[in-house]
């Protein structure tokens, strides 16, 4: 037999349909001569032979971070001692499924969190051991274009655009598995969550006083009653706390920074987010992207540094309510913040799929004065992100790692969310957001009028 070691040598190597094939069959080779407890010395770049995984494990290690350089005869690995180094072995004895594209989607994650494994020396990674046995999974025996976890996510995609409810998404996989007994399916929607949120870009729940007083997060995160007004962190029933501890208000906060590396890891968007720096228009009476106006070139002069990398990004914010239960005779009013990012192109950055959603405000009033309590967890990453920044590895250039900082440019709004977002009233005598307390008004008959327009206007206007 010969064995075909070329594919070790690949770099990108979660990119490359060689390489994975090759793993398999190293893999397959390998598999019976892991020890009594099932381990067996792992070959990646960063574990270099000295420590031991399980067979799973060594496939995901590999894959994340490589095959080492020099380990020519594979004498740990089932290959004789006495074959020749150089040789190399022909093609497995197994079939495997074609790669899908969620081999791709897992290189992002992966190779997006190396860098940080990298700090605390080699890990089993178990976070990512069942996406890949749903990968290396057929849906069903006989199908090699599906994979277990391909379908999934696809499911789970057409469940969020039809707003399928999580009991009718249950039953439709009970009727699958009734159908099609040999299929290889989650068994409800609660385990399919539970293995999406595996590959990153989760929430946080954050519970909120019945007030709005303050959020039970960081200091405030062990306590059972509010720091401003000491009302309970819990619902009571008759007075008393019932046997599960039941939240008044919980804050949905989806974290910013890994949403941005997400964007960079991925081959696809990462070019993108170069966009700002090279489409700029040449005619300077033309404005077809935020790049092209006053505010932006500006921004830049203030902060030189910050602009010296074109791959620091530039965000927008925009906040406003909506009734999530589609019935305008029910009084309920839930907030969202979505963030935009400036450095993709005009065409890409105001679509849905590009929009991130940051925060979702519980009601069933509006936050109002509050919005700032609700903001916290978003501001104090925004600080963080615009002070020391994010490394982040780059796709478009050599995956190389950069410190990525982020600056929040402005806020889009109408004016009764610019009133909670900037804390100055938007009714009133002094509603003018540019006048401030020499707004020009006077009451009339029960209502604040405003005059003294004219003085924006030319002269010689009529």
């Amino acid at each position: 037999m010969t064995i075909d070691k070329s594919w070790t040598t690949i770099r990108r190597c979660g990119s490359s349909n060689e390489f994975w094939n090759g793993l398999q069959h190293f893999l397959q080779m390998a598999k019976p001569f892991v020890n009594d407890r099932g381990f067996i010395k792992c070959p990646c770049r960063r574990c270099l032979n000295n420590a031991s995984h399980q067979l799973e494990d060594l496939e995901s290690h590999i894959f994340r971070n490589g095959f080492m350089f020099g380990y020519n005869q594979w004498i740990h690995h089932g290959e004789p001692a006495t074959a020749n180094a150089g040789t190399t072995v022909a093609g497995p004895s197994g079939r495997i499924h074609e790669r899908d594209e969620m081999f791709d989607v897992l290189d992002d994650i992966i190779s997006e969190d190396a860098d940080e494994d990298a700090v605390g020396g080699p890990s089993s990674n178990e976070q990512y051991d069942d996406l890949f046995a749903a990968l290396r999974s057929e849906l069903y025996p006989g199908v090699s274009s599906f994979s277990s976890l391909n379908f999934l996510v696809k499911l789970m995609h057409l469940k969020v655009l039809n707003k399928w409810t999580n009991k009718s998404f249950d039953e439709l996989l009970k009727l699958l598995k009734l159908a099609f007994p040999k299929i290889d399916l989650v068994e409800s929607h609660y385990e399919a969550k539970k293995l999406m949120t595996k590959m990153g870009l989760g929430y946080s729940s954050i519970h909120v006083c019945k007030n709005d007083c303050a959020l039970f997060w960081k200091e405030n995160s062990l306590k059972y009653t509010c720091p401003v007004c000491s009302e309970s962190r819990w619902k009571l029933q008759s007075g008393k706390r019932s046997g599960k501890n039941v939240p008044h208000k919980v804050l949905r906060y989806f974290p910013v920074g890994p949403r941005l590396k997400r964007l960079f890891a991925t081959s696809k968007t990462a070019k993108l987010m170069w966009w700002h720096s090279t489409g700029k228009s040449k005619d300077n009476d033309v404005m077809r992207h935020p790049v092209d106006g006053k505010l932006w070139q500006e921004f830049d002069k203030r902060h030189p540094q910050f602009a010296g990398d074109v791959r620091n990004v530039r965000l927008g914010l925009a906040a406003d309510g909506f009734n999530p239960f589609g019935s305008m005779s029910l009084s309920y009013s839930m907030w969202h913040v979505v963030l935009t990012t400036y450095n993709l192109p005009p065409w890409i950055c105001m679509k849905a799929e590009y929009l991130m959603l940051s925060l979702l405000i519980p009601g069933p009033q509006s936050p109002g004065k509050d919005m700032d309590v609700f903001l916290r967890p978003l501001i104090d990453e925004l600080k963080e992100l615009w002070v020391h920044g994010l490394d982040t590895r780059d796709a478009a250039y050599e995956n190389s790692v950069f410190r990525m900082r982020a600056a929040l440019l402005w806020t889009v709004n109408d004016f009764p969310a610019r009133s909670s977002l900037s804390g100055w009233s938007g009714q009133g005598y002094r509603a003018c957001p540019t006048c401030n307390e020499d707004t020009p008004s006077m009451r009339v008959i029960g209502k604040t009028a405003y005059f003294g327009h004219r003085r924006f206007l030319p002269t010689n206007h009529h």
